[in-house]
C-alpha cells in the first residue's frame, strides 16, 4: 500500500541521561540512569504517524554503524518502508539529552549521516513523495535539502507540514508559498517571527506574522497551555489534555505526526489538532523518545485526569 504519509528528515540515536537537575557550565552532576534510544525529530515523526494510524515512508540517512542498524530496524518494526532510508559513510547522527527531575531537558544535537541528505537525495525518491498525501519537513537536515522538499511536495499538490525545529533564525522567505501548516513551539514561533511569545495574545501576533510571511495556515504548541491555530481569518486555542508529565522529550514529534496521521485520514482540522494533542499529551507521561509515542487506541481509550 502506498505511504499516505512521508516524512522527510532526520534519524538520531538518543544518548538520554536522567540527572537531579540540568548541569551549569563546567560541572560534572551525578546522572540517575542512561539509555540509548532511537530517536531524531523525523523519525519520532514518523514512528507518530505510523503508531497514530497513518501509512508511513521515511526519508533520510544513517551512518554505516551500529547505531544506523538499529535506527533502521527501529523504523522497520514499526512497518514504516524504508526504502528511501540511505546508508552513508559517516557516523549516524546522535542527541545527547539531559532529563532533569522536572521533566526538563537540554539537548546537544551531531547531525553526523544527516548531513548527507542532500536535495538530490529527495529527488531519488521522488516516486516515494508522489504515492504520499501528506509530507512531514523539519530541520535537522540541511536547509538545502528542506527547501527542495518543500517546493517539490507543493509542485506535487500534497498537504505539507514544516515543524521548524529546531529554529534559531528566520525561514527562507521563499519557503513560506509551499507550507500549508507550519508547526512552531514558542520559541520557535519567536525566532521565526521575530515577535516574543509569552502569552496566548503574543501567539496570536506572531501567528499572524507568520501567515503575513506566507504561511497557509499555522499551529503553535504552547505545552501545557495548549496549541493555538490560525488560519489569517481568526484563531482557535485547544487547551492542553491534563496529564502528570515526566519527560516532554519528543512530545512536539507526537503532535506534528498525530495530526498528520489524522488529516492523512480524512479527519478536520479541529480534529486532526485535538487528535495530536491527546497523543502528544499521553507521550509526556513516559520517559523517552520513540518508546513514549503512543497508538491509536491508547488514543482513542484516553481520558484526562
Amino acid at each position: 500500500m502506498p505511504a499516505n504519509v512521508v516524512v522527510i528528515g532526520s534519524l538520531n540515536m538518543d544518548l538520554v541521561t536522567r540527572a537531579p537537575r540540568l548541569p551549569k557550565g563546567g560541572e560534572t552532576l551525578i546522572g540517575h540512569s542512561f539509555a540509548t534510544v532511537s530517536g531524531g525529530k523525523g523519525a519520532n515523526q514518523a514512528v507518530a504517524a505510523a503508531r497514530l494510524g497513518a501509512q508511513v515512508a521515511m526519508v533520510g540517512c544513517v551512518g554505516n554503524d551500529d547505531y544506523g542498524v538499529q535506527l533502521r530496524d527501529a523504523l522497520l518494526a514499526e512497518q514504516i518502508d524504508c526504502q528511501a532510508v540511505s546508508t552513508v559513510e559517516d557516523s549516524s547522527g546522535v542527541a545527547l539529552i539531559v532529563v532533569d527531575d522536572n521533566s526538563q531537558n537540554a539537548i546537544v544535537i551531531v547531525a553526523g549521516a544527516n548531513g548527507a541528505m542532500t536535495p538530490a537525495v529527495i529527488d531519488r525518491f521522488d516516486a516515494v513523495l508522489q504515492a504520499s498525501d501528506v509530507v512531514i519537513c523539519q530541520l535537522e537536515i540541511p536547509d538545502a535539502t528542506v527547501g527542495h522538499a518543500l517546493k517539490r511536495a507543493r509542485a506535487l499538490g500534497k498537504t505539507v507540514i514544516l515543524n521548524p525545529a529546531p529554529a534559531s533564525r528566520p525561514l527562507p522567505a521563499d519557503w513560506f508559498a509551499a507550507i500549508d501548516y507550519l508547526i512552531p513551539n514558542e520559541s520557535e514561533a519567536a525566532a521565526l517571527s521575530g515577535l516574543p511569545v509569552d502569552s496566548l495574545q503574543s501567539a496570536e501576533s506572531a501567528a499572524n506574522q507568520l501567515i503575513a510571511m506566507g504561511a497557509g495556515k499555522v499551529i503553535i504548541t504552547l505545552g501545557a497551555q495548549g496549541s493555538l491555530f490560525a488560519n489569517g481569518k481568526g484563531f482557535e486555542h485547544f487547551p492542553a489534555p491534563k496529564v502528570k508529565a515526566v519527560d516532554t522529550t519528543a512530545a512536539g514529534d507526537t503532535f506534528v505526526g498525530g495530526f498528520a496521521a489524522a488529516l492523512a485520514s480524512g479527519k478536520s482540522e479541529a480534529e486532526a489538532i485535538r487528535y495530536g494533542q491527546i497523543a502528544a499529551a499521553l507521550s509526556v507521561t513516559r520517559a523517552g523518545a520513540q518508546p513514549s509515542i503512543p497508538t491509536m487506541s491508547d488514543v482513542q481509550a484516553f481520558k484526562p485526569a
